[in-house]
């Protein structure tokens, strides 16, 4: 058997091939089926910038931070159907491999590299999660950790984390086989592409990455590239300065290299203008990943979990005991994560990426002397893919980035087919055939062709709402039958019209046959004025009109949200009866049994509250930040320590 470092090895031509990983793993479970008014929020408030840092940012950036924040994930839809169970499970896999490096994408989640292997020393370049455990950490929620994500859309990890995108195999530049994914993304109403090739005998996976703005308008955009790797090792970027944000949400401007703390940070390095954009991760020996670009891409970033308890729960949470930690070594396209960068209509943005080994020079990646250590990055990295030759692949690639694909490896949704279908849209490359479109989209084809929103089967769960301008426009021109209002109202909603929306929600109930969507939504906007009691009466009115035998993801959904905003304002007589209304399956998940020690609380039992922790649950859909399982035991155990098993805190107690 000849081995792949063996020089007498003959060359391999690039190929792309499927295969199937297997792994220990959480199924996703049902998406939610109420439509996400509010984002989800942590405890942390706004961000919050100091006046000194305020002072020094460029001007761009500034403007970039107040640029078109979002209102909501509409129209995805938040997918926290998840759990803690692990069972193997298959996963389709596309391999694109040349002599020294192989890369496994994973299609169906997110266009994920869940692996990049240098071939000639056997190494793994990223971190490599040994499980699938999706966590609340996405924009919509369920997301995991490890590998090359590509997160588009807004501040946050895409909604597409754990989404299928089209993948095909399209020629790339050298004439070898180049992978192309690509999608819609919904939140900015934007298609995007991203092509992987490997150039024959290279070490790079490069990465050709393109967003166009098929409308009128400008829009928002937004692109993180985030690699894992492991976290013992030391990051390099070609900055003395970083802005850090922390948990307290606090936007400060420190020294490179900071001490890491006992608590998560981001590290958005401060990369002059005119410096080569870069950043590497190597371990004690000078080995590890390398990641460059063409200059678009001009932001890089350095996220770590930190030394304290809570950092290392969730390291654990996320990969398993025994897995090991990581970090995250990331490129963007402004210099910060809470930016957003405006592109014009009929426009669009374009960027290559380079993934690759790096080995620092002998006695480099010792000691204490960073600027050392960044000077032989540099060098190593200007020795094996100098600046020109990024910049050059990029202009061969991109007559390339409208070539049609050819066969066909996966499949994503059909929303870039109904916007096609609707929009009449010519985006070379990135085909939404009409034959992608589903039971989803049908009732949005029939708004587009007759006008009109086809009535729900009698009992039936509202589909999802669109919510881009051009859908608003036509949801109100359509007849005001209760279904169409409810749609309506959504995408008011989404707008920022929010007094409008309340009335689209009234007028619609007051015809309605099924009221309980309506009311939800009433519901809602009362939180959001302050007005708990009456969100309460109308989420018990909710409860009630769904009734028991509902759609079980509906009263699991419904039921969470009544429970939660009648223990709000302190009706725990009225929180107990749609607690005993709720399927036993359902009152036995993670999220429901905080929920139960709430209503204990609130029932003035304190004791089974404790019970409840002490017989032990998991909070799948736990959100970073979320410090409910902290304050709710600090009640149940007034003055005792919280057990390590709950204990996910990511800032200084307050």
């Amino acid at each position: 058997m000849v081995d792949d470092a063996d020089p007498r090895r003959a060359p391999v031509a690039t190929t792309v091939r499927r295969d199937v990983l297997t792994l220990p793993a959480a199924p996703l479970g049902p998406d939610n089926p109420l439509p996400p008014l509010r984002l989800p929020r942590g405890p942390q408030g706004p961000y919050r910038i100091d006046e000194r840092t305020r002072r020094e940012l460029p001007r761009g950036m500034a403007r970039q931070l107040a640029y078109e924040p979002l209102r909501s994930v509409l129209p995805a839809p938040l997918r926290d159907g998840y759990g803690r169970t692990r069972e193997p499970a298959s996963f389709d896999t596309l391999v694109l491999e040349n002599d020294r490096l192989r890369a496994t994408v994973l299609p169906g989640l997110g266009g994920r590299v869940h692996s990049l292997l240098h071939k000639p020393d056997g190494r793994e370049l990223l971190y490599r999660n040994p499980v699938f455990q999706p966590a609340a950490f996405a924009l919509n929620g369920a997301w995991f950790a490890g590998g090359i994500e590509w997160n588009i859309g807004a501040t946050g990890h895409t909604t597409l984390s754990c989404a299928p995108l089209h993948a095909a195999v399209v020629t790339a530049p050298d004439g070898g086989p180049m992978l192309r994914l690509w999608e819609w993304e919904r939140l900015r109403d934007v298609p995007f592409q991203v092509d992987l090739w490997l150039p024959h005998d290279s070490d790079f996976l490069h990465v050709g990455v393109r967003i166009r703005n098929p409308h009128e308008k400008p829009v928002p955009v937004y692109w993180w590239s985030s690699a894992a790797v492991p976290e013992e090792r030391r990051v390099l970027a070609p900055a003395a300065a970083a802005w850090r944000l922390d948990r307290t949400r606090c936007l400060t401007r420190v020294p490179v290299p900071e001490p890491r703390g006992a608590y998560a940070a981001d590290h958005f390095y401060d990369v002059p203008d005119g410096e080569r954009r870069w950043i590497a991760a190597v371990d004690a020996d000078g080995h590890g990943l390398v990641q460059t670009s063409t200059d678009v891409l001009r932001g890089r970033k350095q996220f770590v979990w930190g030394t304290g308890e809570g950092g290392r729960r969730w390291q654990e949470w996320l990969t398993g005991p025994g897995a090991g930690g990581y970090a995250e070594i990331q490129a963007g396209l402004a210099r910060t994560q809470l930016e957003h960068v405006r592109l014009d209509g009929d426009g669009e943005i374009a960027w290559l990426e380079a993934y690759g080994p790096l080995t620092l020079p002998d006695g480099a990646a010792r000691g204490d002397d960073r600027s050392a250590a960044c000077a032989g990055a540099r060098a190593r990295l200007a020795e094996a893919l100098p600046p020109e030759a990024v910049d050059a692949a990029y202009e061969r690639w991109r007559p390339y980035a409208d070539a049609e694909p050819g066969e066909v490896l996966a499949t994503g949704s059909g929303w870039g087919a109904l916007e096609v279908v609707r929009g009449g849209y010519d985006l070379p490359g990135t085909p939404f055939p009409e034959a992608t479109l589903g039971p989803e989209q049908e009732p949005w084809l029939e708004l587009w062709r007759s006008g009109a929103v086809p009535e729900p089967d009698p009992g039936g769960v509202p589909g999802p709402t669109l919510v881009a301008r051009h859908w608003r426009d036509m949801l109100e021109t359509a007849p005001a039958r209760p279904h169409a209002e409810y749609h309506l109202g959504v995408a008011q909603w989404h707008a920022g019209d929010r007094a409008q929306a309340v009335r689209s929600w009234e007028r619609g109930l007051e015809r309605a046959a099924c009221r309980w969507p309506l009311l939800r939504c009433l519901a809602v906007a009362d939180l959001e004025t302050g007005h708990g009691e009456r969100a309460a009466d109308r989420y018990a009115e909710a409860f009630d009109d769904l009734g028991e035998h509902g759609d079980a993801d509906v009263v699991a959904a419904l039921g969470r949200e009544a429970l939660e905003a009648l223990l709000a304002v302190g009706r725990a007589e009225a929180a107990r009866a749609v607690w005993e209304r709720l399927d036993p399956r359902t009152r036995g998940r993670g999220r429901f049994r905080l929920l139960e020690a709430r209503l204990l609380l609130a029932e003035d039992d304190g004791p089974g509250a404790r019970r409840v922790f002490e017989d032990g649950f998991e909070v799948a859909d736990l959100r970073e930040g979320d410090e409910t399982l902290s304050e709710v035991w600090a009640a149940a155990a007034p003055g005792e320590p919280l057990p390590s098993r709950y204990d996910f805190r990511m800032r200084p107690p307050t």
